[in-house]
Order: structure tokens, then sequence, then C-alpha cells
């Protein structure tokens, strides 16, 4: 069964971005709540990942409104901003943020944006 999974999950078409995270299925649980697996599957609130329901992907910051901006670089999420990874680097760091407590706990003021949407649009 677990077998099974696994190879679903590998040759899936969707759920990549958290695939890129957790590459093995596991039948122990992660500990991750609603805003954890929101900043790492990239999905709303972002504007990025809205911009096909709307006109801009942009924060009202003027920055492109990605979850890895929101937490290294918007102004309006100042108080749990980490360190910016190199280019070259994010998809580890994603890794590093995913399976530290500390790291998530910061990524979860990701619920303040879900809650005051409107800061974060453009203008």
């Amino acid at each position: 069964m677990l077998e099974e999974g696994q190879t679903s999950w590998k040759n899936s078409d969707t759920g990549r971005k958290l695939y890129n995270i957790m590459p093995s299925v596991s039948l122990r649980p992660t500990n991750w709540i609603r805003e954890d697996v929101i900043f790492f599957s990239q999905h709303e609130p972002f504007p990025a990942y809205l911009k096909s329901l709307s006109d801009s992907d942009y924060c009202s910051c003027g920055g492109i409104g990605t979850a890895l901006y929101y937490a290294t670089e918007c102004i309006y999420t100042v108080s749990w901003h980490m360190r910016k990874p190199a280019p070259n680097f994010e998809q580890k760091w994603l890794k590093r943020v995913a399976n530290n407590l500390v790291s998530r706990q910061k990524i979860r003021g990701i619920k303040f944006i879900s809650e005051d949407r409107d800061l974060f649009l453009p203008p």
C-alpha cells in the first residue's frame, strides 16, 4: 500500500511544490497545520498564484506576491521575515523551513494575509 502511494505521488501531475519538499510518502504525520500547507503549496492567498483570477500578481507594496516574497521581503510582513535564499538554493531553503518548527511558526503569519487580504492587493 505504501509503495502504491509512493508511485502515485511520484508520478502525479499535481502537488509538485509539496513533492519537491517531501518526495517520500510516510505513515508518520507531518504535524503541519493549514497555514503550513498553504505556504508550501504556494496557493491562495498569494497574488502570484491568483493571477489567473485577477489583473495582477503584485502585492500592494509593489513586489510580486509569492510565498517566498512575503516570508523574506514584503514590508507588510517584516515581523516574520526570514533571510532570503539565493535563487539556486530556494528549494533547499523551503525544505529546511518545512522541517524546522520555529521557521514554520514564523510562516504561519500567513493567516494574517488571508484575514486582511485587501492590504495585499495592488491599488
